[in-house]
């Protein structure tokens, strides 16, 4: 979807989106136009607007979600605004049967805050007493409800990023309705919670499955549930799926690649020649850049400046989210690296965005072509070879730090290293780069 921008109707700026296509049997209208109640004359460049259209943008969003689930979103819109009016009163919502089942305090507490107001309205009363159900949700509409309250986190992430994003998560989801179905949140217990975790259990004890992913999984759903119930205040029953990971998981760290190896089996005359040339190429600049493999193949052409003093790359957070924000740097060019990108100023635009396709098209090729020195070995393992190859130089850690794009955990003072002074320590491991690339 495009960036939403405000739009002026009658000296208002207002949200104005075409309904879309998957909704288009549940709103009949053809736009949705919501106000922002901001006028064009207070508000001349619509930055205030913006702002605002955001939260309009997520509500809207929220109520096409309700209209497919067979909900009605004005329950849930309910439900909000006693949330609002309680914490004007400085109490936190309760449903009526969740209260009653509390301290006669708290219902007497309730009640003079319900006196000062001189009886308030029917919307008060509610508010803090509970008078308001809250909307049921089942686990198969928990990614949806997780991906709107995240979507501040996700705004900067790139079409790819956003599907391999949205795959674990309905991974996680699809397992848990395969075990206890497709419950609703509010109804989940400790047994599925057990469930849960006993399903893999069987699995890690049958070799299908490794610790860490298992944990993974788990985390996924665990993470989904606690911020589905902290942004919607539903009540749900987190304990029923505390404490569920495994004991005794491995990094799985990924075995680099000797100098040997490297050198006189990949760099090999025609070693690679059965890639297609970006493939072939990105292999080439991973063994001397250790950039990780989707780094590489979304440069971009401005991204790539061979003109300059000290050719280099810029690893940029454009069109797509950086895995942390350190991982943005200047990366100088040399030995296979400056060679390939020579023969690539554009870069890749088979695998842009595309990552996951191109490691499996080259772990696939090394693992067909007995290029590897065990099974475990994969193309991030180039990237571990640079950092092996690095250190052995024994260069400060803020050289290493801001080659690899990792955290340092000290105080940066300065600018920090010149391309010239990391060009340098490069120029020290860099390979010869095959007669033919």
């Amino acid at each position: 979807m495009k960036r939403l921008r405000p739009q002026d109707r009658g000296g208002i700026w207002y949200l104005v989106r075409r309904i879309p296509k998957e909704y288009q049997q549940l709103d009949k209208r053809r736009f949705a136009k919501v106000s922002t109640g901001i006028y064009v004359a207070d508000d001349p460049r619509g930055a205030r607007a913006a702002r605002v259209l955001v939260d309009l943008n997520m509500r809207l969003e929220e109520d096409w979600a309700d209209l497919a689930a067979g909900r009605d979103p004005r329950a849930r819109r309910a439900l909000e605004r006693a949330q609002y009016v309680a914490s004007a009163y400085g109490v936190a919502y309760q449903p009526a049967a969740e209260l009653g089942a509390g301290p006669f305090s708290e219902i007497m507490r309730r009640l003079d805050l319900l006196e000062e107001a001189k009886g308030g309205d029917a919307l008060t009363a509610d508010a803090l007493f509970g008078g308001v159900e809250r909307p049921e949700m089942r686990v198969s509409e928990l990614v949806e409800a997780y991906e709107q309250a995240q979507s501040a986190a996700l705004s900067g992430h790139s079409p790819n990023q956003l599907k391999q994003w949205r795959s674990h998560k309905l991974r996680a989801a699809r397992t848990a309705i395969s075990i206890f179905g497709d419950k609703s949140l509010l109804a989940l217990t400790r047994d599925d919670g057990l469930a849960f975790r006993r399903h893999f259990q069987r699995r890690i004890t049958a070799g299908e499955m490794t610790i860490k992913t298992a944990n993974i999984e788990i985390s996924h759903l665990t993470k989904m549930l606690r911020t589905v119930d902290m942004e919607r205040a539903m009540g749900i029953p987190l304990e029923a799926f505390a404490n569920l990971r495994f004991e005794g998981s491995r990094d799985g760290r990924r075995p680099p690649f000797s100098v040997d190896h490297i050198r006189d089996v990949l760099l090999a005359e025609g070693a690679l020649s059965g890639l297609n040339e970006e493939a072939r190429r990105v292999v080439y600049v991973m063994v001397d850049t250790g950039m990780r493999p989707v780094e590489i193949v979304n440069l971009l052409p401005q991204h790539i400046r061979l003109d300059a003093e000290v050719p280099h790359v810029a690893v940029l957070g454009e069109e797509r989210r950086l895995k942390t924000f350190v991982s943005e740097r200047t990366m100088p060019l040399v030995g296979c690296a400056l060679a390939a990108l020579k023969l690539q100023p554009e870069g890749f635009p088979t695998y842009r965005d595309r990552n996951d396709v191109l490691c499996r098209e080259i772990n696939a090729y090394l693992a067909d072509n007995g290029l590897r020195p065990t099974p475990g070995h994969s193309l991030y393992g180039l990237r571990h070879s640079f950092e092996d190859r690095l250190t052995a130089l024994d260069p400060p850690d803020k050289i290493i730090g801001r080659l690899m794009g990792h955290k340092q955990y000290r105080v940066r003072y300065g600018d920090g290293p010149s391309l010239e002074h990391l060009q340098g320590w490069l120029e020290r491991i860099a390979f010869r780069a095959p007669a033919s690339l």
